[in-house]
């Protein structure tokens, strides 16, 4: 049976109490909100519906809330934020897991400039050789163009050092303005293809799923739907914490599916794009974050 196609949220929204939307490929592209967004989630929150922002961007959210601000998308129009480099942040300060327990204190941040701010108020000493560096704290590449071919050199003299890497954004690729640019992700199964030791927070992670929950003052998982544009992380990270997820098919699987943003998807292409990734399925899809 064919995953069904709504043709915007409203279709959802008296089955659930609260969603979990991704933003970028959802909400916006990088540079500019989709049309309709504003008017959906003025929808959802005049229906009563709680929301949570919940990305794969390797900044703090704080830095997030301020890019939607300067898209012109009004922050009483959605609820919290929580991103993957709000969690890699919460976790380095806490030390609680053993594994970042062990990290040390020298840093090498392999990424741009734009996203030191996932440093503040952590005791850290940030270096700028690998010779120098207890572990790689890994947010994306420094421009937009870079492959990970530009990186290997790094990347692998940081493996001849056995150094532990935290990625801060486990996406692998995003669609900013209608190209494909590579993030952290990708960076990082370089680093685990070669042996090196690396650990994710954010999506699939279903960890930082049941943080949303806790953001969303919610238990019953069956009242909460996901939305996201990703099969990698979104399908898949949804799908592992046993939460519903609407495909959102206008994002980064919009050319395997024959679509853009905002156009009703054909099932059958969906099916496709379903069959490979290994059978993943979504609970629903959605042309785009439409009401």
């Amino acid at each position: 049976m064919s995953v069904p196609v709504f043709e915007g949220l409203r279709q959802a929204a008296d089955r659930y109490d609260a969603f979990i939307l991704d933003l970028w490929g959802v909400i916006h592209d990088g540079t500019a909100p989709y049309d309709g967004v504003a008017d959906t989630l003025a929808h959802l929150k005049a229906a009563g519906k709680k929301t949570v922002m919940l990305s794969n961007a390797p900044r703090r959210a704080s830095a997030l809330v301020t890019l939607m601000d300067g898209m012109g998308i009004a922050r009483n129009l959605y609820g919290e934020v929580m991103s993957s480099g709000e969690a890699v942040h919460l976790e380095m300060r806490r030390r609680a897991d053993p594994w970042f327990a062990t990290l040390g204190r020298r840093c090498l941040h392999v990424g741009p400039e734009r996203d030191r701010n996932i440093f503040e108020g952590l005791d850290l000493d940030l270096v700028t050789e690998v010779a120098e560096a207890d572990f790689l704290m890994n947010t994306g590449p420094d421009k937009f163009e870079e492959t990970v071919a530009d990186y290997a050199p790094l990347l692998d003299q940081a493996l001849a050092r056995r150094l532990p890497m935290v990625c801060a954004n486990p996406d692998l690729i995003v669609i900013r303005k209608g190209q494909e640019i590579i993030c952290a992700g990708m960076l990082a199964r370089y680093y685990a293809e070669r042996g090196g030791d690396v650990r994710y927070r954010g999506k699939p992670d279903p960890a930082i799923y049941g943080t949303c929950l806790e953001i969303l003052g919610l238990s019953d998982r069956a009242r909460v739907m996901a939305v996201g544009d990703s099969f990698h992380t979104d399908i898949a990270g949804a799908r592992a914490a046993g939460i519903d997820v609407l495909f959102c098919t206008g994002g980064i699987h919009a050319a395997e599916i024959g679509t853009r943003y905002g156009e009703r998807p054909d099932p059958a292409r969906i099916e496709t794009v379903i069959a490979a990734h290994d059978g993943l399925r979504p609970t629903a899809a959605v042309g785009g974050f439409l009401w």
